[in-house]
């Protein structure tokens, strides 16, 4: 065991937890945590492929706000406190068990099913219990800290802008509790009313009480690479995923032909995100201080990268549409080729924005590429699957050939540093 003042571990926070270090990296209990949240991102794809609607879709890409809001506040608690340790991996724990059964209702999440408890009222219950547990565990790290501070000298966050921000925090949620359980009760458009109002004042308070102050970035480095282990189990998640959409079908040349396409769409989703992306909002992160660091991972990361990840989703149930129509004879039709082309779309402009965000600069062979995909939509709708699909590779491939040339000086540069 590590003893206090030990660098890979950090100092000790009273009888609470170990403090995150300067070298602090991700923990094998912080990944078994992120797989737990990917999972339930996954079971969306599932429910917007069977509502099969522009409601359905929106109704989708709320949960996944949901979920990504609440596994975003984690990350930032990881930042104080090691999450394998102490009041922090019980909380975790606790969180894990509640994302699970947020996961399991999904699925009735906006239409109760016959027998058995309400579907949308256990949602509901899940998420203020993940997000009550992470408040709780806050307040403890948080006069941990202050205490470690102040008897050691040591500058680690919190003090009275953490205390007011926490204050926030929980009014924020015993106001969105109400719209939720309404929500629920209703059922229809007024529960999609209620969750998106929900989501609102819980993203408008968390806005505020950022801005009371007493926000810190611990390691920068690790920031990029919690986000980034994230996009990456998404990839591999919604690949599996369509993979096993289409278990039950017999083999056959287009359903073999659409695996493999879809495995190129996947490995050009994350070439465009590691290669460079990545690395260089790292290397950026790590060189700014301060404020500025803060900004950056507020704006970028806790915001910016939540049209990535949606982006990934979408696509995943684009692709999953393909495979199930696969040599049919028939065309993709309008909403299989709204997610396949407007997923993809969505994942390039969370990459504008993110690279806006974190270096000031728009990516021009990004937005043009978006501009294909969007233009080529009406003509994805009326091409035989595989087709629409391969259109979608050809245009990633392209733009990875060509970012992949432009850029060769500049990934050197960033592997040698």
């Amino acid at each position: 065991m590590a003893e206090q003042g030990d660098p890979r571990r950090g100092p000790r926070l009273s009888s609470v937890t170990g403090q995150a270090g300067e070298s602090h990296r991700t923990t094998a209990f912080e990944l078994f945590f992120d797989l737990v949240f990917v999972f339930a991102a996954t079971r969306v794809t599932v429910l917007m492929g069977g509502e099969h609607s522009v409601h359905g879709l929106f109704q989708g890409l709320l949960l996944l706000a949901l979920l990504w809001w609440t596994w975003e506040g984690y990350t930032w608690l990881g930042n104080q406190a090691r999450a394998d340790d102490g009041v922090v991996r019980g909380g975790m724990a606790v969180a894990s068990a509640a994302v699970i059964v947020m996961a399991l209702t999904v699925p009735e999440a906006w239409r109760d099913a016959p027998g058995g408890l309400d579907g949308p009222l256990v949602l509901v219950g899940a998420y203020v219990l993940v997000r009550a547990t992470h408040l709780t565990v806050q307040f403890a790290v948080d006069g941990a800290v202050v205490g470690t501070a102040a008897g050691t000298g040591a500058v680690a966050g919190g003090g009275e802008g953490a205390r007011r921000r926490l204050g926030l925090s929980w009014a924020t949620l015993l106001a969105v509790v109400p719209l939720l359980v309404a929500g629920a009760l209703l059922g229809g458009w007024a529960q999609t009313a209620l969750f998106a109002g929900a989501l609102a004042v819980d993203r408008a308070g968390t806005h505020l009480a950022a801005r009371r102050g007493g926000l810190w970035i611990g390691d920068a480095a690790r920031w990029s690479e919690r986000h980034g282990l994230f996009v990456l189990l998404a990839i591999g998640e919604s690949a599996a995923l369509a993979g096993v959409g289409v278990a039950e079908r017999a083999v056959s040349v287009p359903l073999l032909a659409g695996g493999v396409l879809g495995v190129a769409v996947a490995v050009c989703l994350w070439w465009l995100y590691f290669d460079v992306v990545a690395p260089a909002a790292e290397h950026r992160l790590v060189r700014a201080l301060g404020v500025i660091r803060v900004k950056m991972v507020v704006e970028g990361y806790t915001y910016g990268h939540f049209p990535i990840v949606a982006g990934v989703i979408v696509t995943g149930l684009g692709v999953q549409g393909v495979l199930a129509h696969a040599g049919e004879g028939v065309a993709l039709g309008g909403f299989n080729a709204s997610v396949l082309y407007g997923g993809a779309a969505l994942y390039l402009g969370g990459h504008v924005l993110f690279g806006g965000l974190m270096h000031g600069v728009l990516s021009l062979p990004r937005l043009l590429a978006i501009g294909a995909l969007l233009a080529g939509l009406p003509v994805a709708i009326a091409l035989p699957p595989l087709a629409a699909l391969a259109g979608l590779t050809l245009v990633l491939v392209v733009l990875v050939a060509v970012e992949t040339t432009r850029f060769a000086e500049q990934r050197r540069d960033l592997r040698e540093a």
